[in-house]
């Protein structure tokens, strides 16, 4: 079993649309072939926030019944898709700021969502800022800490890779620390079954009763973040539309849980 806990399709007819919708969408931006940068990956992460988020109100029951379906996993991700595709597709057309359209109305919608969920956090008197705010300290830390020593060890990938390799390196580390602090602080336990793997083998070693197991996690994390963003410099230099939207997609494996879990844990903790 190599899917996550939760993993279900919604039923028919909204699995249906949404695919029409992917399809749809995806034929228009692959026929419109927009222009990708650096600029337009970083433009793209804040719709990152908006599926992770639209996720937690539906872990938490916060979300309409007629349009919870769209919400689950894997659901989220093909609805965030549609929209933010659809948008990116209208701003090309319209000859607008694709990047500044894209990071607007990205996070507004975050700023949306976000909001709603706190707000509705504290009137339930289950809001916790405390560790969410600790892991994205940490976490930046660790990015900056990893980032500073790629540019002085590997300064054409940093130069190639550019703010989409720190995003990357930012939205791993954010994962892996959130995942530590959920286990070893929260309680909460991990959904990923490779993720539980690295757990396990973390809690079978003497050092479990005395820092946790998810120090094991974060470094397994952050060195594999390392090596791809550093594989990926070359495709990035010889292609870079297809280069920054695989590298932007990698970000967005590590940002999306990582976002997910510190709202949760906000929200839940």
């Amino acid at each position: 079993m190599v899917l996550p806990e939760g993993f279900a399709l919604p039923a028919l007819p909204y699995l249906l649309a949404l695919l029409a919708a992917v399809a749809v969408v995806g034929a228009a931006l692959y026929r419109a072939k927009p222009p990708v940068s650096e600029r337009t990956a970083l433009a793209l992460a804040p719709w990152v926030l908006v599926g992770s988020s639209l996720h937690v109100l539906y872990v938490v029951d916060w979300v309409p019944t007629a349009l919870r379906p769209l919400f689950g996993t894997p659901a989220v991700y093909l609805t965030t898709f549609v929209v933010a595709g659809a948008v990116w597709f209208a701003t090309s057309r319209a000859g607008a700021n694709v990047e500044r359209t894209l990071a607007a109305t990205g996070l507004g919608a975050t700023i949306a969502v976000v909001g709603y969920a706190l707000v509705r956090g504290a009137e339930v008197g289950e809001l916790q800022l405390f560790w969410p705010s600790v892991a994205v300290a940490v976490a930046s830390v660790l990015a900056l800490a990893l980032w500073l020593a790629t540019r002085r060890v590997y300064p054409g990938v940093a130069a190639t890779t550019g703010a989409v390799g720190v995003l990357a390196l930012f939205g791993h580390a954010l994962d892996a620390v959130s995942t530590a602090v959920g286990v070893d602080v929260l309680g909460f336990g991990e959904r990923t079954p490779v993720s539980r793997l690295v757990l396990d083998a973390a809690g079978s070693l003497p050092t479990a009763e005395i820092i946790g197991v998810g120090w094991l996690f974060v470094l397994v994390k952050l060195v594999i973040a390392e090596l791809v963003v550093v594989l990926f410099a070359d495709l990035v230099r010889e292609d870079p539309r297809e280069g920054f939207i695989l590298l932007f997609a990698v970000a967005a494996i590590g940002l999306g849980p990582g976002a997910h879990n510190l709202l949760l844990f906000a929200i839940a903790g």
